[in-house]
């Protein structure tokens, strides 16, 4: 159903489009049938005047100026028909469409310069969004891996969610994270953290000597910030490494959305830790201890999936949030590149087209026995009526 009405909802968009393309043509075509079959003391001035303006920020400069001649001429020639060229409310209607044909040029230019700066920002944005957060390599270390970051404002591409995945000599490593704050901030701490942990992931023998040096790195930059950042700026996060032959997984969480577990049968397991912990930035609070790691069997065919709280805090239009878990039980997909699509897709549904955070996903899958290389157009499968229950 939710396809269904994605796909009427986009062919309507492309009529509106095709309408509102020709609009002003049909305006100045309007303003000739209703001049022609009212009475002498009524005009289609109206209809002649909104042409170019209509058409000023939708067409190039020249096809603007072309509707207001069209206009222009429209207005001189009905005049000339009724016999009243002559008089000076013919002049008065000519001057103010012209006039306003000069405003529509005008118009046209202020819209294109503002639509050439736009496009440069979001040239810039993007190539920021490839140098901070760089798509990784669909295979890292014999596992599959894809990566999404969709924002949730418009024009918007890159804010404080983050993820990184390393091939190490302790295994491939991983972090997805979200650091408090928006703006030019959040971005700068996203760099700090995953600057700080492409390095210490290949050096750090464990998972909690890389949280202890990603929360270093934090605390040195929250030392360069002023206000309350420098206080109360953290990151939640979660550390992932899985050793060579990919059996076993460890995760550190450090105040993150839980991970999920998906098997190959479409069973799925929360990833919970056997002990809460503080953000990163927020050691100090819980005394600096360390935090444990916790350890899952990794079977062949199943997928790793993290995710920041944009997916987690996704509510509909009832203020139900979105569960995850729930939602993709039972189901089986294609690959980590299928999963990361049916879940934006589905978040979307859920929430009726937009979210109120930025999401990032990140997905690890374990080849399994004789599984071909990643198919990318093969659609999500659902199982049975029935589906298999929870793992633990």
């Amino acid at each position: 159903m939710g396809l269904g009405r994605q796909g009427n909802g986009g062919s309507a968009d492309g009529a509106a489009r095709r309408v509102v393309r020709v609009l002003p043509f049909l305006l100045v075509f309007l303003g000739l049938v209703f001049d022609l079959l009212t009475p002498p003391s009524f005009t289609g001035s109206p209809f002649f005047t909104a042409a170019p303006l209509v058409a000023a920020p939708l067409f190039s400069l020249g096809a603007t100026a072309l509707t207001g001649m069209a206009s222009s001429a429209a207005v001189v020639g009905l005049h000339f028909y009724n016999g009243t060229g002559w008089r000076a409310e013919a002049l008065t209607e000519l001057v103010t469409v012209l006039t306003v044909s000069g405003l529509a040029l005008l118009i046209n230019q202020v819209v294109r310069r503002s639509g050439e700066r736009l496009a440069s920002a979001r040239v810039i944005a993007e190539a920021a969004q490839r140098a901070v957060l760089p798509t990784p390599a669909e295979r890292i270390g014999g596992l599959h891996v894809a990566a999404l970051y969709e924002a949730a404002q418009a024009d918007a591409f890159i804010g404080g969610d983050l993820y990184a995945v390393q091939d190490t000599p302790y295994g491939v490593r991983l972090a997805v994270g979200d650091v408090r704050g928006k703006g030019l901030g959040a971005v700068e701490a996203v760099a700090v953290v995953l600057g700080a942990f492409r390095e210490a992931a290949e050096t750090e023998p464990t998972l909690e000597g890389l949280a202890r040096r990603l929360e270093r790195a934090l605390a040195r930059e929250g030392a360069r910030r002023e206000g309350l950042d420098a206080e109360e700026g953290f990151t939640t996060c979660v550390l992932g490494e899985i050793p060579a032959g990919g059996g076993l997984l460890r995760l550190v969480n450090r105040g993150h959305p839980e991970p999920l577990l998906l098997y190959a049968d479409g069973g799925v397991a929360v990833l919970a830790p056997a002990e809460p912990a503080l953000p990163l930035g927020l050691g100090e609070l819980a005394g600096g201890g360390a935090v444990p790691t916790g350890e899952w069997p990794f079977p062949p065919g199943s997928t790793l999936l993290l995710f920041t709280d944009g997916v987690t805090e996704a509510r509909d239009r009832d203020g139900v949030f979105y569960d995850p878990a729930v939602r993709l039980r039972g189901r089986v997909f294609p690959g980590p590149d299928g999963l990361l699509s049916a879940l934006s897709s589905d978040v979307r549904r859920h929430t009726g087209g937009g979210t109120i955070d930025d999401m990032a996903l990140l997905a690890v899958g374990r080849p399994g026995e004789g599984q071909p290389e990643r198919r990318r157009t093969v659609p999500v499968v659902r199982r049975g009526d029935k589906p298999p229950g929870d793992r633990v």
